[in-house]
């Protein structure tokens, strides 16, 4: 009798963040201290380079990789942006922005209370990928959270324009 293989294996997730490093064994070392992240597996590639290696945050997986230029698989600072924030949500997004800052990222967005319901702040690691750190306060309609953006942006139905 054959096994039947899933089709998402064990411990993952539809979704799951693929992130390439100018130095990932570096970066490793950084998410751990930064956000407690957890390696699960790392193939190292020729040269020194990590070819791919897997951490856990909490209950979700991410994968990283070396950047590979000639095989045009580059980090963000190549590129000199990036468009993509991976959002982590945390039980204390102050004490995790805190501690990713202290372990060498990039300030972008102090913690603040959202409109939308989180508490929440942003940061750059040193190998370029942004995160959104947050922690859920509470939970909000459509509805409520278009009103407290109004108010948040000063534009209370008073000030709306018509």
């Amino acid at each position: 009798m054959t096994q039947q293989v899933r089709p998402i294996p064990e411990g993952f997730h539809t979704i799951t963040p693929h992130l390439v490093c100018c130095g990932a064994a570096d970066a490793l070392t950084f998410y751990t201290q930064a956000f407690g992240a957890v390696e699960t597996m790392r193939m190292p590639a020729p040269g020194g380079k990590l070819m791919h290696a897997q951490m856990r945050i909490g209950d979700s997986v991410f994968m990283l990789a070396d950047a590979f230029p000639e095989s045009n698989c580059v980090d963000p600072r190549a590129l000199n942006n990036t468009p993509v924030y991976i959002h982590l949500y945390v039980e204390d997004a102050d004490a995790v922005w805190t501690r990713a800052v202290e372990a060498g990222a990039k300030p972008l967005m102090p913690v603040t209370d959202m409109f939308w319901g989180d508490r929440y702040g942003q940061i750059e690691d040193p190998f370029g990928h942004r995160w959104s750190i947050a922690t859920h306060k509470r939970d909000m309609t459509p509805e409520q959270m278009q009103e407290e953006m109004q108010k948040s942006m000063g534009q209370g139905c008073e000030g709306a324009q018509q």
